[in-house]
Formats: structure tokens, C-alpha cells, sequence
């Protein structure tokens, strides 16, 4: 019975997505089984707040999204998510509560709630950080960049990047009130509302920074020959652009796994550290 909910709520979820052009045909494939396997294998808290971050990415995503179009022209990808964005955004994910399925510990879930925290800070601090009317700085050097460059922050990026981690603790919490939840963490009952919302908070603005030094140290970087901007694009302008910086093989969707990863792993050592892995 839980594969076929799972089946029905991700089909019926990833089916507007795709009839309003926000998920490409692969992108429709890949989010259907993802959040069918999350459904099956962990509970409306694993499941839910997958579907928190989507849901909340694409809506900030369609927000004022004309003043944006400058700056996410230069972006590697954009407009309607493939599948490459949707497993490097949930795949780690879907891993830790598989894991937590065959063998259940508190951590799996402290890992997955700041994976979640951090990909939707990161998503959040780009759609809104986007929007600030001071330009970012380059987290490397300080120095002011152009919007949309990679590794570029602002200040209303990392404020929205903690909100977003917030949410997502926030979300987590209000999911155990669906009946027949029971926490990962279920001894903790006194501090869960108050540690899993801080661990989530922390552990999202940690993997968004990540993020964007990643970005801005091992991400391949092109620049365009017509226009002489900086772009994540191989081609830009009709033409092929020139590679000037960048690791071989870390693109756009790779250097989002690695900030989930670093959100993760930020998240189990808060844990730790409040000893909340053994209660």
C-alpha cells in the first residue's frame, strides 16, 4: 500500500510540475521514483519534507522571475529541471533513508534533515539572493561580482539560505502531527521541535556556503567570446565558450551533491554534539 500512495502522490505532485513546464520528461521520471521510493521506505517525514523543498524551490523560483533573467542567463541550467537536478538535489537523500530502512539510527535521519536543509538553503539563497540590489562578493576574495556568478554571495542570499534550512526543520516538525508518525529521534520528544529546527537552520547555511565556495574553487567556468562574461555554460551567445577555471567533471548538478553532503554532515555532528544520536 505504501508504493502505490507513494506512486500517487508523486505522480500527481510531478504531473502539475510537468504540465506548467517546471519538470522536463526525465525530470518527471526521476522525481516520480524518487519520491515513490522515499514514500515506501521512510514515512510522511522522509516523504514530506522532500516535497517541502520542490514544492518551496519552485514557487521561489517562478517569484519575480523577470528581474532574474539576467543573472540566471549564465547559469548551466535553467527554467525546467532534468533529471541530472533532481537526483543531485534528492539522490543523497533517497540513499539515507534507504539506509535508515535497513537499518534503522537516529543519524540516518540527522543526515537526511540537513541534506534536505541544505539544498533547499541553497536553492532559496539563489531564487531570492538573486533579487538583492547590492551585488554579491566572491566568497574566495570579498571582492564584488556579477550577478549570477558562481560562488558569488549577498547578503540577502545567506539570509535566505538560513530561512530555508529553517523551514525545512520547521516542516520536519510539523510532519510528525500527521497521524501515525513516529520520530526517527523518538526519545528526544522535549528537544525535537527546538533541535531539530536549529540543527536544520545550521546545517542549511553550512551546506549553502559550501555550496557556493565549491562553486567558486572546483566548478567548471566558461567565458563566453562575445560577450566576454563568465558564465557555467559551455556555449553562450550561439557560441561555444572557453573554458577558464574548474575540476574536470564538476558542473552545476556535482557541486550540489557535495553542499548536501557537507550539509549532512554538518547536521550529524550537531547531533552529536547535543548527544541526541543516542537518545
Amino acid at each position: 500500500m505504501e508504493w502505490l500512495i507513494g506512486l500517487a502522490c508523486s505522480a500527481g505532485i510531478a504531473g502539475t510540475a510537468y504540465s506548467k513546464r517546471l519538470l522536463s520528461g526525465s525530470g518527471f521520471f526521476a522525481a516520480v521514483m524518487l519520491g515513490t521510493v522515499m514514500y515506501a521506505l521512510g514515512s510522511a517525514v522522509w516523504f514530506g519534507s522532500l516535497i517541502a523543498f520542490f514544492v518551496s524551490s519552485t514557487l521561489w523560483s517562478k517569484w519575480k522571475k523577470h528581474a532574474k533573467e539576467e543573472a540566471e542567463s549564465g547559469y548551466e541550467k535553467t527554467g525546467r529541471r532534468d533529471a541530472g537536478q533532481v537526483l543531485a538535489n534528492g539522490g543523497l537523500g533517497l540513499l539515507l533513508c534507504a539506509a535508515n530502512w535497513a537499518c534503522p539510527h537516529p543519524l540516518w535521519w540527522y543526515a537526511f534533515l540537513g541534506v534536505m536543509a541544505a539544498v533547499t538553503a541553497d536553492t532559496w539563497a539563489t531564487e531570492i539572493g538573486g533579487l538583492s540590489r547590492t551585488p554579491p562578493r566572491s566568497i574566495k576574495t570579498g571582492r564584488r561580482v556579477p550577478p549570477g556568478t558562481s560562488g558569488g554571495v549577498s547578503g540577502l542570499g545567506v539570509a535566505a539560505s538560513l530561512a530555508g534550512g529553517l523551514f525545512i526543520g520547521a516542516v520536519a516538525w510539523m510532519l510528525l502531527a500527521v497521524p501515525g508518525q513516529s520520530a526517527p529521534d523518538a526519545a528526544a520528544a522535549a528537544l525535537r521541535p527546538v533541535a531539530w529546527v536549529g540543527i536544520a537552520g545550521l546545517a542549511g547555511i553550512i551546506g549553502s556556503l559550501a555550496d557556493s565556495w565549491i562553486g567558486a574553487t572546483w566548478q567548471q567556468m566558461y567565458r563566453c567570446v562575445a560577450c566576454s562574461r563568465e558564465i557555467e555554460q559551455a556555449r553562450h551567445c550561439g557560441r561555444p565558450a572557453v573554458r577558464i577555471r574548474g575540476r574536470a567533471g564538476w558542473n552545476n548538478d556535482a557541486v550540489n551533491v557535495a553542499g548536501s553532503l557537507a550539509g549532512g554532515t554538518s547536521a550529524v555532528s550537531l547531533a552529536l554534539a547535543l548527544g541526541l544520536a543516542g537518545m
